[in-house]
C-alpha cells in the first residue's frame, strides 16, 4: 500500500491547483493564493481568449478608395493618383529630354512604367538647376522619388534612401594630349594616374566633384557650372582632364570624332558609377517596391544600350 502513496499524492495536489484554477477564473479566489504553476496556466488560458488584433493595428496599412490595405507611403500616392518624379531641367539625352515637345527618354520611360505599376499617373518635378538639387526636392517631400542619372553616393544616401542600381558605369576621363603629355613625362599611363597631380575639370556640385575629391587626392579640382563648359575647359588646356563617367566621356567622342585629335580617354575598371532611384529617408514600402520592379523588368540598361539609344 505504500507503494501508491507517491502516486495518490500528486493526484492530490493536481486536483487542488485545477480547483484553484478554476476559482481565479470565476473570481472567488485572489490571484496571490494560486501556485505559480496554476497562475501560468491560467495566464495561458487568458492569453488565448484575447481577439487578435486587426491587421490595419498590426501592420499600420492605409486602407485606399478601392478598398485595398497599402503601406502609408505607398498609399499616399495611390490616394493622390499621381506619382511625383523630380527630374533635372537639363535635357541629358538619351535618359530625360525633351523631343517634339513631349519628355521622353530612358528614365522617363522608367519612371511611366512604375507609375503604371502603381496604377496611378506621372507628374515630372523638372525644376532642379543640378542633381544635387534633384535630391534637395525629394529630401523635403516635393516629390515622391528622383530618376536623374543620380550617382549613389554616401553623402546623398545620409538624406535620402538609394534604390538597387539600375545601371553601372565605369570612371573615366578625357584628358587634353598636350597637357597630359607635358604632365606624364613619358611615364606609362597607369603609373600616372596612380598619383595623378595635374588638374580636373567637374560640374560643380555633382557626384563626380565628390568622387575626384576621393580617388585623386593630389589634384587640383576646377568646378564649372555644366558639363559642355568642363569639356570646353578641357579642350583649351585650361584643365588636364575631364572627369565624368564612361558613357558621357564615349558620347563626347562619338558626338564629335574630331575631339579625338585633340583628346584621349581613360577608364577605369576598377572604379564604378552606379546609378539609383532616390525616394524620401522614410519611405521604406516605396524603395522596396521600387527595387522588386527593377529586378522584374525584362529590358535592363547597360553601357551599349545606352549608346544605341542616342543613335537616330
Amino acid at each position: 500500500m505504500m507503494l501508491f502513496k507517491p502516486f495518490f499524492a500528486d493526484l492530490a495536489r493536481a486536483a487542488l491547483r485545477v480547483g484553484a484554477l478554476s476559482l481565479l477564473l470565476t473570481g472567488a479566489l485572489p490571484a496571490a493564493a494560486v501556485q505559480p504553476a496554476a497562475r501560468s496556466a491560467a495566464a495561458t488560458a487568458s492569453a488565448s481568449l484575447r481577439p487578435v488584433a486587426p491587421a490595419a493595428v498590426r501592420s499600420s496599412l492605409v486602407r485606399v478608395a478601392d478598398g485595398r490595405m497599402l503601406a502609408p507611403d505607398i498609399a499616399r500616392i495611390v490616394n493622390r493618383g499621381e506619382f511625383v518624379v523630380a527630374m533635372l531641367g537639363v535635357d541629358t539625352p538619351p535618359f530625360f529630354y525633351v523631343k517634339d515637345g513631349k519628355l521622353t527618354g530612358l528614365e522617363v520611360a522608367m519612371a511611366e512604367d512604375i507609375g503604371r505599376a502603381l496604377n496611378v499617373s506621372v507628374r515630372f518635378n523638372r525644376s532642379a538647376n543640378s542633381f544635387n538639387e534633384v535630391i534637395d526636392i525629394v529630401a523635403r517631400g516635393e516629390a515622391d522619388a528622383g530618376i536623374s542619372k543620380l550617382s549613389r553616393t554616401l553623402a546623398r544616401a545620409q538624406r535620402v534612401q538609394f534604390s538597387d542600381p539600375y545601371l553601372s558605369l565605369k570612371h573615366a576621363l578625357a584628358l587634353n594630349r598636350v597637357a597630359f603629355a607635358k604632365l606624364a613625362r613619358d611615364r606609362p599611363v597607369p603609373e600616372v594616374m596612380r598619383g595623378f597631380n595635374g588638374s580636373i575639370g567637374v560640374i560643380a556640385k555633382s557626384s563626380f566633384a565628390d568622387f575626384a575629391t576621393q580617388n585623386f587626392p593630389k589634384a587640383t579640382l576646377k568646378a564649372y557650372a555644366s558639363w559642355p563648359e568642363v569639356v570646353k575647359a578641357v579642350r583649351r588646356g585650361e584643365v588636364t582632364a575631364a572627369y565624368r563617367d564612361e558613357f558621357e566621356i564615349k558620347r563626347l567622342l562619338k558626338s564629335d570624332p574630331a575631339v579625338a585629335l585633340t583628346l584621349r580617354t581613360v577608364t577605369f575598371k576598377d572604379m564604378e558609377d552606379t546609378l539609383g532611384i532616390v525616394v524620401d529617408i522614410g519611405d521604406i514600402a516605396l524603395v522596396n517596391f521600387i527595387n522588386v520592379y527593377l529586378a522584374q523588368r525584362s529590358d535592363k540598361l547597360d553601357i551599349d544600350r545606352v549608346l544605341r539609344a542616342l543613335e537616330p
